[in-house]
């Protein structure tokens, strides 16, 4: 499809409170829960945009930058940045926030691409995106860098 739409249709927002049995015996969050947030608000997002049922292709560049401690609040951005004819790059940013002094702390980002599919598990094209944001600008700029670099891992 050739046929774009704004990103600000293709962006979500979470929140989620690290509790306990999120962390490990340092007490900081385990990255595998950070990592399944994300999977879920990137799945989201891409079932927004598209308006179908969403697979989980790749999840190619994750940075952990900080962690998170038990009582800190997790706030977790997404949006689509790049599209193919069926599937969609999805940025994610998760921040955390202390409650005491209010600082927010860019704790993960990744980019995860999902396919569109429909009701028989077949992929399916979607809708162009346009970016918005300078962040969404630059990082579309080189989704032809991050494809070529996903399929070499392929062969």
């Amino acid at each position: 499809m050739t046929e774009k739409v704004s990103n600000n249709l293709s962006r979500t927002f979470q929140t989620k409170l690290v509790l306990p049995q999120d962390t490990n015996h340092m007490g900081t969050i385990f990255g595998g829960v950070v990592l399944a947030h994300i999977d879920e608000i990137a799945g989201i997002t891409a079932m927004r945009h598209c308006k179908s049922t969403v697979v989980t292709a790749s999840m190619d560049t994750v940075n952990f930058v900080s962690s998170a401690v038990v009582g800190d609040i997790l706030f977790l951005e997404a949006s689509v940045i790049s599209t193919g004819r069926t599937s969609m790059e999805v940025y994610v940013k998760v921040e955390t926030e202390n409650l005491k002094t209010g600082q927010r702390t860019l704790t993960t980002n990744a980019i995860t691409t999902m396919v569109a599919i429909d009701e028989n598990k077949k992929s399916i094209p979607v809708l162009g995106i346009i970016p918005e944001t300078e962040e969404e600008k630059r990082l579309f700029a080189k989704a032809a860098e991050r494809k070529k670099r996903r399929l070499s891992i392929q062969e």
